[in-house]
């Protein structure tokens, strides 16, 4: 999809429906990158969600990003988006998504709810993933603001003034908000390691059978 024009008019923003990279979402590794805990080597306690030492199965980012399991099945399937740690090939295995992969997942829920097209949030998210994959993109730092249309990446307050001025109803979504509420969440939540393949169950204080089992390990 081509540009309407409308970044240039607001003084530099980037309409993430652009992208510009010529990299893809296929070029996304798709298997995890670390090698096995050797015998004898002390394993890794108290992971944060972020480490790319964690992965999180479907149900767990399902309740995470607050989406269904077939909105993910069907996401993944049609590679709107596909886990960055494991895919569901072979038959066997189970998607295994990372921190970063449900942080889009909540992104896409959020676009979606405010009216964006599919389509349009299908070459925003290959855009932020490009972006991301070329160490071009700080998500955290990151401000994205929909007119209902067209979704922009502002990366300074000065960005979203002007896209305010336009006068246009927008909506915007804080990166950063999302992604530390993300943290909270998955802390609570089981995840899997991605070099061992150990499950770790999630610190929730509400969950007294998880506590009586972090005690015992």
């Amino acid at each position: 999809m081509s540009s309407t024009g409308d970044d240039a008019a607001l003084g530099g923003l980037c309409a993430v429906h652009v992208p510009r990279t010529a990299r893809t979402v296929a070029d996304v590794p798709r298997v995890g990158r670390f090698p096995a805990v050797q015998p004898g080597q002390p394993a890794i306690e108290r992971l944060a969600p972020t480490s790319e030492l964690l992965g999180f199965r479907g149900p767990t980012a399902c309740a995470a990003a607050g989406i269904t399991y077939r909105q993910l099945d069907y996401w993944a399937r049609t590679g709107l988006l596909e886990p960055s740690v494991r895919t569901a090939y072979p038959a066997t295995s189970q998607r295994l998504y990372s921190f970063r992969d449900i942080l889009l997942l909540k992104i896409v829920k959020r676009l979606l709810d405010a009216g964006v097209s599919l389509q349009n949030i299908r070459v925003a998210v290959a855009h932020l993933q490009a972006a991301e994959q070329a160490e071009q993109a700080d998500l955290a730092g990151m401000t994205l603001m929909c007119d209902g249309a067209t979704v922009y990446e502002c990366t300074t307050p000065q960005q979203v003034v002007d896209l305010l001025k336009g006068g246009q109803g927008v909506f915007g979504i804080a990166v950063g908000a999302v992604w530390q509420e993300l943290e909270l969440t998955l802390g609570r939540l089981h995840a899997e390691r991605t070099d061992t393949g150990e499950t770790l169950v999630g610190n929730d204080p509400a969950d007294e059978l998880a506590q009586r089992r972090n005690r015992a390990v």
